[in-house]
């Protein structure tokens, strides 16, 4: 148990129990650092000016993400406290983003239409072109961008994965949609 009660819990304590929750997959581990930071995160997200309601919401996947990506916590680069409210941050900077989109004004109801034939042909011949644009990306890009547009990680979460710096990942990922924009106009 990383606390006893109303101590304090130490840091190596919650190292721990992330090394159960990652390498045993250990629901009592869990539970002891869901009962501990689920709360904290939410007051974090409540002191940010995320509303109540939201922030328990967002609390509650924060947690959830720190149970899938448990195998990506590594305690020479940051604490458990740090790595899940850094979690938590970056929920809340998407929260903020979709906030800040504005919702159709009409929403179309019942099926889409098909696709014409030209279309779907036009599409496919869209993605053919992309996919080989992607080819052509040096290897260091190219992983990057599968890691944040396939493997849906943040550039904080690749840069842990990964190990290098957090601009160097965002430079290669720039340069890297530089590049295949410049290849999508071409094939234009």
């Amino acid at each position: 148990m990383p606390q006893k009660t109303g101590a304090a819990p130490d840091r190596g304590a919650w190292i721990v129990e992330m090394e159960l929750i990652r390498d045993r997959r250990d629901k009592e581990a869990f539970g002891r650092l869901f009962a501990h930071f689920a709360p904290r995160v939410k007051g974090f997200l409540m002191k940010s000016g995320t509303e109540a309601g939201v922030a328990e919401d967002c609390a509650q996947d924060v947690m959830v993400t720190v149970w899938r990506k448990a195998h990506l916590f590594d305690a020479r680069r940051a604490s458990v406290a740090t790595w899940i409210f850094t979690i938590a941050r970056n929920r809340r900077i998407d929260i903020a983003r979709r906030e800040r989109r504005p919702e159709p004004e009409d929403l179309g109801w019942g099926p889409e239409p098909d696709a014409s034939q030209e279309d779907s042909i036009a599409l496919q011949q869209d993605t053919d072109q992309l996919g080989e644009a992607l080819r052509t990306l040096p290897e260091k890009q190219r992983a990057l961008i599968e890691r944040a547009y396939f493997g849906d990680l943040s550039h904080r979460e690749i840069a842990d994965l990964t190990g290098l710096p957090l601009g160097t990942i965002k430079s290669r990922i720039r340069l890297a949609l530089e590049k295949l924009r410049h290849a999508m106009d071409q094939s234009t």
